[in-house]
């Protein structure tokens, strides 16, 4: 049998992000790495965005109903094992993404509360922040944010020693589980945590990989959790699995002109 249907797992997942021009983040990001993991992929884009690694000069947000629409007609034909939410950008869209979620109670959901880009742009209006974490984060079976995303959640500066506790701390406000990614602390030892509601918190360190650009690192982590849980894993070895992959990808990279971006495959 062909080494290429054989890798495949059967199972499919569904993102609901927006497109990167660039090809690095956001729906492109999570499309590679389902296939990446085995897992046919499908969408309903949020926003359109015109965008390189180096920043991002405007984007279009799709209508909310359209964006549910595009839902909806998914889960019609394709029997989903998982979901996951990068770029929402507006109230609307949460709204209607947070409703059709609401009918898919059983589905595995991680939610990366995508705010901010790493060029700086914004990705989620201040105004669509209550609704982020009022509609769709209890709705999460796991959220992703960064330490940045994790201050605005909590309404708190994070110390680095403080990681754990911030994790427990979005758990129980959410009822959700949660990976609290440490990407942006100082220096070269990272620190992930991991908090699943009744268990022990996980902790999973790693050292910086240096010389490769994290464009589209948070989309490919969640998207890769997604897809394992698609496949049927428990969550924390979802997570453990996502976490290699990612790094994997960062360890051989992809040259692009200059720089080395992260590689799916």
């Amino acid at each position: 049998m062909d080494q290429r249907i054989s890798a495949f797992s059967g199972a499919t997942a569904l993102t609901v992000a927006g497109s990167d021009s660039g090809g690095g983040a956001g729906i492109q990001a999570d499309l590679l790495t389902f296939a990446a993991r085995g897992v046919f992929g499908t969408t309903a884009i949020t926003c359109l965005t015109a965008q390189n690694p180096g920043g991002v000069s405007a984007v279009e947000a799709l209508p909310p109903a359209f964006v549910r629409e595009q839902m909806e007609q998914v889960a019609r034909y394709f029997s989903l094992g998982a979901a996951k939410t990068g770029m929402l950008l507006n109230a609307g869209i949460i709204a209607e993404a947070a409703a059709f979620f609401a009918g898919q109670r059983d589905l595995p959901l991680v939610v990366d509360p995508v705010m901010v880009a790493t060029s700086g742009a914004v990705l989620l209006e201040r105004s669509a922040i209550t609704a982020l974490r009022e509609q769709l984060l209890p709705r999460a079976t796991v959220i992703t944010p960064n330490l940045d995303e994790a201050t605005v959640l909590l309404g708190q500066s994070i110390r680095p020693e403080d990681m754990e506790t911030a994790a427990l701390q979005l758990s129980d406000t959410f009822a959700t589980a949660v990976l609290l990614k440490g990407g942006h602390l100082p220096g070269d030892d990272l620190l992930d945590v991991l908090v699943i509601p009744g268990e022990k918190a996980r902790a999973y360190r790693h050292e910086r990989i240096p010389g490769v650009h994290t464009h589209g690192s948070g989309c490919t982590l969640a998207s890769a959790i997604a897809a394992e849980l698609a496949k049927g894993e428990a969550l924390p070895d979802a997570v453990e699995t996502a976490i290699a992959y990612l790094r994997a990808g960062m360890r051989t990279p992809l040259p692009i002109g200059r720089e080395y971006f992260i590689a799916h495959g």
